[in-house]
């Protein structure tokens, strides 16, 4: 009808492994990809990409900021602040390392303080909905405790975390890089992730779920 107008909402994926074109990145990409509905726009940002510094606890962000000026620290994280800021979707997606999140995104993380802190910014992300991805190379090796520490961060932002009852782990999308998640090792497999079934029906659960919160936050149809 005349006069009427389209209105795209945002997921932004963040890709915490420093391995390029890995199996998280992959599986990130797949996630995107599940939701068809031409409302969304979805952009892909890849730390391994980008330099990250540790938070410094400067307290800049409680006095200093002004627009283009978040935190004190020259280095990729301002424009990644600007993208978040703008999403209405918000996935983390991480390795598990160590039975953890990766280094980039523990960094990556702690950065995020600026919005909550932030004389500017402070409260910006409240109420975006947070997805949590974890990429493990064993089945149960590490997957909910990575999920976890995303799920800290997205109250501690008073965000809103998505849960779904079905696939791999209820704190978020799951997968595997190994074939079967056995753990051995298989040179002629790039991205083991592709070949998880079940890590694959994880990732669109948890995305349908995603934007299902979004709608009825913006109660939409």
């Amino acid at each position: 009808m005349k006069g009427e107008f389209k209105v795209e909402y945002k997921i932004l994926g963040i890709a915490g492994s420093p391995v390029k074109k890995g199996n998280v990145e992959s599986y990130l990409e797949q996630m995107v990809e599940t939701v068809k509905d031409d409302n969304f726009t979805s952009e892909i940002v890849r730390l391994s990409e980008v330099e990250i510094n540790e938070c410094l606890h400067c307290n800049f962000c409680l006095t200093k900021q002004k627009p283009g000026k978040y935190c004190s620290i020259n280095d990729g994280a301002q424009s990644i602040y600007e993208k978040v800021e703008q999403a209405d979707i918000i996935i983390l997606a991480s390795p598990v390392y160590f039975m953890r999140m990766s280094a980039k995104m523990a960094a990556f993380i702690d950065r995020l303080r600026v919005f909550v802190f932030g004389n500017l910014v402070k409260g910006r992300l409240k109420n975006k909905i947070g997805v949590s991805v974890a990429v493990s190379w064993l089945r149960h090796g590490g997957v909910e405790t990575t999920h976890l520490s995303h799920l800290y961060a997205f109250m501690t932002l008073e965000m809103i975390p998505v849960g779904v009852h079905r696939g791999v782990s209820p704190l978020g999308a799951s997968a595997v890089a190994s074939r079967n998640g056995t753990g051995f090792f298989d040179e002629s497999i790039r991205w083991g992730v592709k070949e998880d079934v079940s890590g694959r029906e994880a990732a669109r659960y948890v995305m349908a779920r995603a934007v299902e919160l979004l709608k009825m936050i913006k109660r939409l149809p």
